[in-house]
């Protein structure tokens, strides 16, 4: 049984949402040989102030 976690920045939208989760689980029951209904799908929608790369946090990106 796949479990997928996708995090994602704050702001995309229900229906993002639903064709990514469609897309994902068509994906892995063609390439995987799983079922629909075993795909487990998690979105972990992440704020700015608690994501970073490069040592900045996204929320201060382009601030001196």
């Amino acid at each position: 049984m796949p479990w997928i976690r996708i995090d994602l920045s704050e702001g995309r939208t229900v229906e993002q949402k639903q064709k990514t989760a469609e897309a994902v689980t068509r994906a892995l029951v063609e390439h995987c040989g799983c079922t629909p209904g075993t795909v487990s799908i998690v979105f972990n929608d992440v704020s700015d102030d608690n994501w970073a790369f490069g040592g900045k946090l996204l929320s201060q990106r382009g601030k001196p």
